[in-house]
């Protein structure tokens, strides 16, 4: 696979002249974008159709949770926005999972359910916080079978739990399912907002098939050369 295909630059900012800049600054280095909460709250639909209509792939992290019906309804939608790649919670159950993977066959194009498992900010202390029981590598093995055996493409994790992903349903689902794994910083990169962090290296040399990279690209003083240094490491 290209590198390029692996490589997912996340525009975690407000505005479409933002998110053209880093667009433009990045250049041939990556081919698919996400856009996630912020960027679509601030501008919506627009920026979506903006990033698809000038050849790049969107990977829309709205991360959907709700009643079947409802997220139905928002992948269709989506779908129509052209985005090759979306995400809902698998905490909203089987039901729901289901009722989004439907949604995206009758849209009849290549757009990938992934479901989110375990946000990479939280790690085994939040989640008994929560009530949760066990800890993270259970709770994303456990709603990583809720989404696969319920028609998702793949899954939203971080690297540390790849390995383990693939191992359990490797056999069962094939090797083509997604992994796409947030929360990845080259070396010597803060962590931010991050409780489980690995490399690039390490991410795929765990499972992952696709990474999701932001501050480390998009506030670099070249973005373009942090993007290819990362492509090196991850080809």
């Amino acid at each position: 696979m290209d590198p390029r295909q692996r490589l997912i630059v996340a525009l975690d900012v407000s505005t479409p002249a933002a998110a053209r800049k880093i667009v433009a600054a990045v250049g041939d280095s990556a081919l698919t974008y996400k856009v996630g909460m912020q960027l679509y709250t601030a501008e919506g639909p627009p920026a979506v159709r903006e990033l698809v209509d000038s050849g790049r792939r969107v990977f829309l992290d709205l991360k959907y949770h709700d009643i079947p019906n409802t997220v139905g309804a928002a992948v269709r939608e989506a779908a129509q926005l052209g985005v090759s790649m979306l995400t809902v919670h698998a905490s909203g159950g089987g039901k729901m999972l289901r009722a989004a993977v439907e949604a995206a066959l009758a849209a009849k194009l290549n757009l990938l359910v992934l479901a989110v498992t375990v946000l990479t900010s939280l790690d085994d202390g939040d989640l008994g916080k929560i009530g949760l029981r066990g800890g993270v590598l259970d709770q994303v093995l456990r709603l990583a079978a809720l989404a696969l055996s319920n028609g998702c493409h793949g899954v939203v994790a971080s690297a540390q739990e790849a390995a383990a992903l693939r191992k359990e349903f490797g056999q069962e689902f094939g090797r083509d399912f997604a992994i796409v794994t947030p929360g990845v910083r080259p070396a010597g990169s803060g962590h931010d907002d991050q409780a489980r962090v690995v490399t690039p290296a390490e991410a795929i040399a765990a499972g992952a098939s696709h990474i999701v990279v932001g501050r480390p690209i998009t506030e670099a003083s070249d973005p373009a050369a942090e993007a290819r240094a990362i492509l090196g490491q991850i080809g």
